[in-house]
């Protein structure tokens, strides 16, 4: 009896009180920050206030801007945060290299110089803008993917090499475009910034069955990525493809990216920096990871935003360079922190 007992307390994981903690808070957190964005703003309303322009139906000041304005924002906030976060989370476990990010490796790059590219060149076609930014990333991801082959295979070192270099071909490719076509660059600068600006319900009903259909996908990859970081050798020993399970992972990733980035334009960060904390606070057991990253990646973008739109009222800085001034130098901590272990990757 006394040997059952002490194998029961032996068999508790020593994070599970933290994981526990951390499930429950997060949802918490993004909640309290939820109402307090419904709050505050040019226009500020009370707890009530915010409730009775949810549930009632009538044409009140509170009704017009909590729910047809600030409520999808967050919405799409939520969404986008969700999308980044995992993304990231993803590569850093198909990298096993907590640098991995799709702004780092070129997805978002990709997105950004299709984008510019239609709305520069071809401005009469912004109805297409998502699929154009979707349309980018995804082939950015398959040119790294393809770049990376080498003797039958990839290595996560390749795959982020390469995935810099295209990140820096896109970057100019973006810039040489503003060039040739400056006379059209101001309609380009917020799309760049990133943010959520003017988002609203069309853009939230334009992609939320595709998310689902994206996060049901990554849901299902977990137990992939928990082979993955095992390493190749051993993935291969366990009877897994690995070719096929990183190129999947890596779509999936793509897609997310992809998502966040058609209706929030290039907010960067996110999939760096939220993934790579709650690994610290609860491991990186994907079962919890991904599904904590994705609360926190939405906390961090709706509290961004309230931030981003209401300390400067009544000039809104766009979300993605105020997450710069707060990923920038946590980017530069990893760096420093992780640079000789990458370096001998």
């Amino acid at each position: 009896m006394r040997v059952k007992e002490e194998k029961s307390v032996t068999s508790i994981h020593p994070l599970a009180k933290k994981r526990a903690i951390v499930l429950i808070t997060l949802p918490i957190l993004l909640f309290v920050v939820s109402i307090g964005s419904l709050m505050i703003g040019q226009v500020s309303f009370s707890v009530g206030e915010v409730f009775q322009g949810i549930v009632s139906s009538d044409d009140s000041l509170a009704r017009r801007i909590v729910w047809e304005i600030r409520f999808p924002r967050i919405l799409v906030g939520i969404i986008v945060g969700m999308c980044l976060a995992i993304a990231g989370a993803m590569l850093q476990g198909i990298m096993q290299n907590p640098l991995a990010d799709p702004g780092v490796i070129g997805i978002t790059a990709g997105a950004g110089i299709m984008a510019v590219l239609v709305m520069i060149v071809f401005p009469g076609y912004l109805l297409f803008l998502p699929i154009a930014a979707f349309s980018g990333a995804f082939v950015a991801a398959m040119i790294v993917y393809i770049l990376s082959v080498k003797k039958g295979g990839t290595s996560p070192t390749r795959i982020i090499l390469v995935g810099v270099a295209v990140n820096a071909i896109c970057g100019a490719g973006t810039n040489m475009l503003m060039m040739l076509f400056s006379d059209r660059v101001q309609s380009v600068l917020p799309w760049l910034s990133g943010g959520l600006m003017g988002v609203g319900w069309v853009q939230f009903e334009s992609i939320i069955y595709y998310v689902l259909f994206a996060l049901l996908l990554a849901i299902y990859s977990i137990k992939h990525i928990r082979i993955m970081r095992l390493g190749d050798e051993m993935a291969q020993l366990l009877g897994h493809n690995v070719e096929q399970s990183r190129l999947f992972l890596i779509v999936i990733s793509t897609l997310l990216a992809g998502l966040a980035v058609s209706v929030a334009r290039l907010v960067g960060f996110v999939g760096l920096v939220v993934p790579h904390m709650i690994r610290l606070l609860i491991g990186g057991d994907y079962r919890y990871l991904i599904p904590a990253s994705a609360i926190g990646g939405a906390l961090l973008v709706v509290f961004a935003d309230t931030i981003a739109r209401s300390v400067f009222n009544p000039i809104e800085i766009p979300v993605g360079i105020l997450l710069a001034f707060i990923g920038g130098p946590y980017f530069l901590y990893l760096i420093h922190r992780r640079g000789n272990s990458i370096a001998t990757n």
